[in-house]
């Protein structure tokens, strides 16, 4: 029996999810670009040429801006619009997204204000229905070209998870299932955060001994955070905490890295953002997790400077003054 799969989205992710998926022959997909021409390019090319320049899209692979059609059979959905514009884009499609169709998020981040994650922000619009989070070390260069890749699907209903784990593992992508919808997403959040702050770090020029470092604090007040928000601590352990961490924080596909990188080397944000093609996740998220962190007490002085340099004007060098000259406390095995 064949399993039809819908696509929202039409960027990296989306297409580098269009590509595994047809890995499988019972199953068929169809990509939904909100913008016509954007998606009459990709169909005529069988190419994403402004996000994923000289990976061939499978010819198997359906894309069309007309959302009816492209709902038409769909067993599973697939979202993958980035959170800025995920409340936005899901309130002025749910009329046509009224069936009870589960739903498979690759979306990392928390919604400005709202503090929500993206499962959170499905369930709010598109009313209570089955979600998967598919998340860890998956940069959509790599998993489009077919290089080995490891993530979990996660949700509380298991079945679902294992699932979705069938309709994606190939020999190049493994999937492993978790229970913890909660800590899964807020890890594929916060270690964008402390991306940006590997990036800080390269910026300067300060070499791995503190990279290494950063990274390693920054997988404990990633776990702190998680812990305090309902998470499993072993999750910061996985593929979807420390797995991702490792991942964003030193691949040059890494845009929140990258990010960093240019703040250390002097750039402003306006100038940074304003020439990127696609979105940096962890700027927004800084300011939420940032804001709420503050709110509720809980410890986060690696967030709290990434926070002070995108959002108050601190340079990077009086950020790591900052940090490098904290009372000192004894390191222990616990995360929180």
């Amino acid at each position: 029996m064949s399993i039809k799969t819908t696509i929202l989205g039409s960027g990296a992710m989306a297409t580098a999810c269009s590509i595994l998926l047809t890995d499988h022959p019972d199953q068929s997909v169809t990509i939904w670009a909100r913008n016509p021409e954007h998606a009459r390019n990709m169909s005529e090319q069988r190419e994403n040429r402004r996000l994923l320049p000289g990976v061939t899209i499978p010819d198997a692979v359906e894309i069309t801006s007309d959302l009816p059609a492209a709902l038409d059979g769909a067993d599973y959905l697939i979202v993958a619009i980035p959170t800025e514009f995920l409340r936005e884009s899901l309130e002025a499609i749910a009329p046509e997204l009224k069936e009870n169709r589960p739903v498979i998020s690759v979306v990392k981040g928390l919604e400005t204000g709202t503090f929500q994650r993206p499962s959170q922000i499905i369930g709010e619009i598109l009313g209570n229905r089955a979600v998967v989070a598919l998340s860890g070390p998956s940069h959509a260069e790599e998993i489009a070209r077919r290089l080995p890749a490891s993530v979990v699907a996660a949700s509380g209903d298991v079945a679902l998870a294992r699932r979705v784990q069938s309709m994606f593992s190939t020999d190049r992508f493994r999937v492993y299932t978790n229970p913890d919808l909660i800590g899964v997403e807020l890890a594929g959040a916060l270690k964008n955060v402390i991306a940006i702050a590997a990036g800080i770090c390269d910026g300067l020029g300060f070499g791995d001994n503190a990279k290494s470092a950063l990274m390693t604090r920054g997988i404990v007040e990633m776990s702190r955070f998680g812990v305090s928000q309902g998470a499993e601590s072993t999750t910061f352990a996985g593929l979807a905490g420390i797995g991702d961490l490792i991942t964003t924080c030193i691949s040059p596909f890494g845009r929140n890295r990258m990010v960093g990188e240019r703040l250390g080397k002097g750039e402003t944000l306006d100038a940074i953002l304003g020439s990127m093609e696609a979105v940096a996740e962890g700027v927004n998220a800084a300011r939420s997790i940032y804001e709420l962190a503050d709110n509720q007490g809980i410890d986060m002085p690696i967030t709290a400077e990434v926070y002070a340099v995108l959002f108050e004007d601190k340079s990077a060098v009086e950020a790591t003054t900052s940090l490098m000259l904290r009372p000192p406390k004894m390191e222990t095995p616990s995360f929180w």
